[in-house]
């Protein structure tokens, strides 16, 4: 693991939060303090703690003496939080591992402590306190929280059994459309043959002859769920302006998932807005709520939300958005930036019957189908930003931004655009909307590259990437092409160069040449800086911030 110079100056230049501390320490810093800090970031889901650095902005680097002897502090570490320490390899094995790294910055001495997260379902806790971190100090987590973390560990609700229910709860209309759905998929005949009995002992939503909560949510009667599970109800609301409080339209589905699916996709459809686009003489009509988007967010819904929490489960239309709110944060493990690639149904039950019957795909494939048909579709990728610990709030945008987006994948090229993977989706809809593609996705750019999706200019960390000049021939964009592309890196230089002469007084900041050329990157004008001094053009005075480039050889 380990932390470079650039990644400690991007968290001075950020903001603290709960997974990330600075603190002064030059001379000392108290143990107990530092224990206490490792619990709380532990207990936040993991974090960084960085000693030497002032936490107030702007921020700088003062150097720090705490803690010479580290072998110490690792083996106190182990005796008061129970966690294993290792100095320079961050082992895995249980992922309950403090990684140690001394940075030599220009500055002083910067010491930093990762800190992974707790296990699953167990907080730490130091002298008989479970700690969170709270402003920029530490308090007792609350008791809603403590709960939220051991729930993690909590065996699936939806398997267990309703004690007062019984199969006279569950509507024979559900059974058969779930008989009808998973002889369908799996192509077995002799589902039809089975008694309902049998037919829900084997899909295991009867245990031993016990109704099952995941029974009741997916085939419950409406007066079944008033009675055992009145909160596994799905409350629909349409509203014609975001700004607007009333509702023009409320339903409440308080039946078994399998006998309203169908019903709420038709109220929601009776107001879904149609985007027109052009391609040549054909035109076309793109729905703002995509009919396989919308089932994959109620089924994710469904499977993953806390059925042991009161609250109801919240479908908010508006002409150009759709909100899906469901009580219960994300699983343990999974976050608005890994949904893609880990899931972790809360319910395993119900997650099982949709996969029976075709709705869902046990590898996750529901939430990468959302965003590829979003991207697609020329609108903004699904949004789980308003998510925490006791909601999933998932936004799905209809508004077409780019309508000849579809012309741009329709002339890649159906076989090609056929094997394409989530993550190209992603570094396609990144490039353009000018936002860097980060490392676990670069692997994607070659081929995107040999497909003419992409073009790339520069070389090594100074390489840009931008779609191609068809996709902006297509959007009739030609300038935007143009701009992306950038000035040639000798028209680049001579504009840094002459910025410097023109500060020859005082000399320039490296700052102000960000100002210069705003749409290269850090590195990109440092690699320009580099040549230009290499060719004896420029030199620096000073160190760090104190730094000043003047026109000339030193």
């Amino acid at each position: 693991m380990g932390v470079s110079v650039e990644q400690l100056e991007d968290w001075m230049r950020g903001a603290e939060d709960e997974h990330l501390e600075f603190k002064e320490a030059k001379n000392q810093f108290s143990t107990d303090k530092l224990i206490r800090y490792c619990s709380a970031l532990a207990n936040e889901r993991g974090g960084d703690m960085v000693l030497g650095v002032t936490n107030k902005k702007p921020r700088r680097v003062v150097g720090t003496r705490a803690f010479a002897e580290l072998n110490s502090v690792k083996a106190m570490l182990v005796d008061k939080l129970g966690l294993r320490i290792e100095a320079t390899v961050l082992d895995h094995s249980d992922g309950r591992v403090l990684v140690f790294e001394v940075l030599d910055h220009s500055d002083g001495r910067v010491l930093v402590f990762e800190v992974p997260s707790r296990p699953i379902g167990m907080p730490i806790a130091y002298d008989g306190a479970y700690l969170m971190r709270a402003g920029e100090g530490l308090v007792a987590m609350t008791a809603d929280r403590l709960k939220s973390i051991f729930d993690e560990a909590v065996p699936d609700y939806s398997a267990e059994i309703c004690p007062k229910a019984t199969l006279d709860d569950l509507d024979p209309t559900a059974i058969e459309n779930l008989r009808t759905m998973w002889a369908r998929k799996s192509g077995n005949e002799a589902l039809y043959n089975l008694n309902a009995e049998q037919l829900l002992t084997d899909a295991e939503l009867l245990v031993d002859g016990g109704v099952t909560y995941a029974a009741l949510v997916l085939l419950g009667t409406h007066r079944a769920l008033g009675r055992h599970l009145a909160q596994a109800e799905v409350i629909f609301e349409y509203r014609s302006s975001e700004a607007s409080t009333p509702f023009q339209q409320r339903r409440e589905f308080r039946e078994g998932f399998f006998l309203f699916d169908e019903e709420l996709w038709k109220v929601i459809d009776a107001r879904n807005e149609v985007y027109q686009y052009e391609e040549g003489l054909f035109v076309g009509d793109i729905p703002a709520f995509d009919r396989r988007v919308v089932r994959e967010a109620l089924l994710n819904a469904a499977s993953h939300r806390d059925y042991r929490n009161g609250g109801s489960t919240f479908v908010r239309q508006f002409p150009s958005k759709l909100e899906v709110v469901s009580p219960g944060g994300f699983t343990a493990g999974v976050t608005p930036e890994n949904i893609l690639w880990r899931q972790a149904p809360r319910n395993r039950r119900i997650a099982d019957v949709f996969a029976k019957c075709g709705l869902v795909e046990r590898s996750g494939q529901g939430a990468r189908l959302m965003f590829e048909r979003s991207i697609r579709d020329g609108k903004l990728r699904p949004d789980f930003s308003g998510t925490d610990d006791y909601q999933v709030f998932l936004t799905l945008y209809g508004e077409v931004r780019d309508p000849r987006f579809l012309e741009f994948f329709g002339k890649v090229g159906q076989e090609a655009l056929s094997t394409f993977s989530t993550q190209d989706f992603l570094v396609v809809d990144l490039i353009h909307r000018e936002q860097p593609v980060p490392p676990d996705l670069q692997d994607r750019l070659p081929r995107l590259l040999e497909l003419g999706v992409i073009e790339s200019q520069g070389r090594g960390s100074n390489k840009t990437y931008f779609l191609s000049r068809r996709f902006y021939t297509a959007l009739d964009k030609r300038g935007t092409y143009t701009r992306r592309r950038g000035l040639d890196k000798e028209t680049n230089k001579a504009l840094l160069l002459r910025h410097i002469e023109d500060s020859e007084d005082e000399g320039a900041r490296f700052e102000e040449l960000s100002q210069v050329l705003p749409s290269l990157s850090r590195d990109q004008i440092q690699g320009l800086m580099k040549e230009l001094k290499r060719e004896g053009r420029i030199h620096v005075v000073g160190k760090t911030r104190a730094a000043r480039w003047h026109a000339g050889e030193s």
